[in-house]
């Protein structure tokens, strides 16, 4: 019996004898896991920090003036219009005028070109104080019914604007319900002046985002409309209004593309925009605007750019001043072991 167990014990390793394997995390050697590869390891002595310092703030400064200076030739021009067009009468509820259908939204204002603004000319219009970035926003779509005719059934995320009676909406969600439904026509020298509203929109989200075969569905027949109706004989891949509405902004203040005006337009010009003032922003403290502007190789107004190279630039040569002063007065041996801490002598003892 003992000779049998044996037996069995000598089988069951079926190694013939071998060490027994041992488990173990320990990872195969290589001089990258062991951190062994060639490495520059710089001194950074006084005069490398004064150099680098100095090489930033030549490289910065002229891309900052470059920068601002091409901000400040963008021309603009910027007219709030929506407490403006609100009749006296109903300055003092301003919700009420724009809720009541039976009041007339049309609303003449003039504009004067402050200098030459030559072609494309962008339209922009500008909401301020509205947050298309809160979070139940921008989840409220669904992509792929935008996308794909066979999922227009699919409205899940995008309640309260998901369906009518039973019948979904396409587009369904809150974006495309609240989309922007004001309308300028602008006039200069007594002719209206084309808004080409062709393109305005990324071509990437005509091509891929909205289908071509879907439909416009049961839109704005709620209870409560939110903004502009669409036209049902039109697919979506062609409503670049929508398209452009439906990237939404990431700040409380920002502007959408509404069309261009391939007309040069000279200083003094007198444009009258007769528009339409549909879109409710007295419900949540907001204001319109609408924008005129030209663009530059940097694309369109911001100061910002250029300030910011101009200030990383000069601190840089303020800092390679600095430490060339401090170098020049106080200099100091490099890897002298007296700076250590446990060097130096000790403060306040006897």
């Amino acid at each position: 019996m003992d000779s049998h167990a044996a037996g069995s014990s000598s089988g069951g390793s079926g190694d013939g004898g071998a060490p027994p394997r041992r488990n173990s995390r320990k990872p195969k050697y290589s001089k990258f896991t062991q951190q062994e590869l060639p490495a520059c390891k710089p001194i950074l002595t006084p005069k490398w920090v004064v150099l680098v310092f100095l090489i930033v703030g030549v490289i910065f400064v002229p891309i900052g003036i470059v920068s601002l200076r091409a901000s400040q030739q963008v021309v603009e021009i910027v007219d709030r219009y929506d407490d403006a067009c609100v009749p006296a009468a109903n300055e003092n509820d301003k919700l009420a005028y724009i809720k009541n259908q039976t009041i007339p939204k049309t609303c003449n204002r003039t504009l004067t070109v402050t200098k030459d603004m030559k072609q494309p000319i962008f339209v922009y219009y500008q909401l301020d104080n509205f947050y298309q970035n809160h979070r139940r926003y921008v989840k409220s779509r669904n992509d792929g019914q935008l996308r794909d005719k066979s999922k227009a059934s699919d409205t899940s995320n995008c309640d309260p604007e998901a369906t009518v009676d039973g019948k979904p909406i396409i587009p369904c969600g809150l974006i495309a319900w609240s989309l922007f439904n004001d309308t300028y026509n602008l006039i200069l020298n007594n002719k209206n002046l084309t808004v080409d509203k062709k393109d305005i929109s990324w071509k990437s989200d005509r091509e891929h985002k909205f289908g071509s075969h879907v439909f416009p569905s049961n839109f704005q027949k709620g209870r409560l409309q939110g903004g502009k109706i669409l036209n049902s004989s039109i697919p979506l891949s062609e409503h670049e209004d929508l398209i452009v509405w439906m990237r939404t902004a990431a700040l409380p203040t920002f502007r959408k593309l509404y069309g261009r005006i391939y007309v040069d337009l000279k200083v003094n010009d007198t444009i009258t925009v007769q528009l339409e003032n549909n879109y409710n922003t007295y419900s949540f403290g907001g204001k319109k605007k609408l924008v005129l502007s030209t663009t530059t190789w940097l694309g369109g107004k911001n100061d910002f750019l250029g300030l910011a190279y101009l200030t990383v630039g000069g601190l840089c040569f303020f800092l390679a001043f600095a430490f060339t002063l401090l170098y020049l007065i106080k200099p100091r041996k490099l890897g002298d072991n007296n700076y250590l801490s446990w060097n130096r002598p000790p403060v306040g003892r006897r």
